[in-house]
């Protein structure tokens, strides 16, 4: 066991991980091939993960066509302690054989999207089933036909029951993946609240803005700070990035693949958790800093009582209040330092940043006009 990363961090909290939807795929694939050679279906059915483990997966469904037309295994996705959307969806695979020569083709059955933009791993066209699940279903089927005799020419056709339906609590539809999921996953195992789906989100859809030749990109908290960002900047939805509480995500990201200008929206108090250095804006990782912002007000002319009210107010909304009414613009104050902060981490990066603070009525309450490296932060 390594001493840290995601399996020490398994280890220490005692939750259970998952298996990845490219993981169900790949066991229910490697069934129905079984099946469609033997006319027996292996169940439970084991596979072997990229970094070695072998774990088994027992059969949901499975259905064996007249004279193996066609063979299908059904396996239903555990995420372990999770909280994943497509935990206990059943994944299924039918696999059916191609004339020789033909290779490994897959498709999207019901409940599976296709990619209809460009900048995702996948070309337009092509079913939603990521690189590296692609890959372990290509070994697994080879596997089976080396054991079973078969050519390995087959049509591999992933669906997930109602997966059209879960898809709407996703990312696909702003990215482009029309009909369903996506088939995830690099190592096959969902590790509990690691966080990474969402970052690997931001990623992507970063790579769809830049594919679409978008040059100017806002990442937004929430629904209501997005809206805020489209009604100011007039921004299509494939230049909207989710980004939720990583702030460090999205600005490590753009650092790497530069976009012209990035807009950050979000809450007040998530951009003054920005302003004071913090890249995860979650509230069980940082805290509104109401001495930090008093600091702030004092720089903005607050005089010391109003400063003194602003360290001990109850929220960072409440203080902002108490600024507004003694006309101390401590929302722009914010919303200067969080800019400042973004290009200390885009270091350099070609990138000009501005920022947009509202509270929880989509009202905005301060703003930081575009600048762009040299121009603030402590590059």
């Amino acid at each position: 066991m390594p001493a840290g990363g995601r399996s020490a961090q398994l280890a220490h909290t005692g939750l259970r991980h998952g298996w990845t939807t490219g993981a169900c795929a790949t066991a229910a694939s490697t069934a129905a091939y079984t099946a469609l050679l033997t006319g027996e279906f292996p169940d439970p059915v084991t596979i072997t993960l990229p970094k070695g483990q072998t774990p088994s997966f027992a059969l949901a469904v499975e259905e064996l066509a007249p004279r193996r037309e066609s063979a299908m295994a059904g396996v239903v996705k555990d995420a372990g302690d999770d909280p994943d959307v497509t935990h206990g969806a059943l994944v299924r695979a039918r696999v059916r054989a191609l004339p020789a020569g033909s290779g490994v083709r897959f498709a999207a059955g019901p409940g599976v999207g296709t990619v209809t933009r460009p900048g995702l791993p996948l070309d337009v066209g092509e079913p939603a089933i990521n690189p590296v699940p692609r890959q372990m279903m290509r070994e697994h089927l080879a596997r089976v036909a080396e054991r079973y005799g078969g050519s390995g020419d087959v049509e591999v056709e992933v669906s997930v029951d109602h997966g059209e339906e879960i898809a709407r609590s996703t990312w696909n539809p702003r990215l482009g993946i029309l009909g369903g999921l996506s088939i995830l996953g690099t190592t096959g195992i969902v590790v509990p609240y690691s966080c990474s789906a969402w970052i690997d989100s931001i990623r992507r859809g970063v790579d769809v803005a830049r594919a679409a030749g978008r040059r100017h990109v806002a990442g937004c908290t929430g629904s209501t700070s997005e809206k805020v960002a489209v009604a100011l900047h007039h921004l299509p939805e494939d230049a909207l990035l989710d980004m939720g509480d990583f702030a460090g995500a999205v600005l490590k990201y753009i650092r790497r693949h530069p976009v012209d200008r990035l807009t950050i929206c979000g809450g007040f108090a998530k951009l003054s958790k920005l302003a004071a250095g913090h890249l995860d804006l979650h509230s069980a990782r940082s805290q509104v800093n109401k001495g930090f912002l008093a600091e702030l007000a004092r720089a903005g002319g607050a005089e010391e009582e109003l400063a003194t009210a602003v360290a001990t107010a109850n929220t960072g909304l409440a203080a902002l209040r108490l600024c507004e009414a003694a006309d101390v613009p401590l929302g722009d104050l914010v919303a200067a330092t969080a800019r400042d902060e973004a290009l200390t981490v885009l270091r350099g990066a070609p990138v000009s940043v501005d920022v947009i603070c509202i509270d929880r009525a989509g009202m905005v309450v301060g703003r930081a006009e575009p600048r762009g490296p040299g121009e603030g932060g402590r590059v």
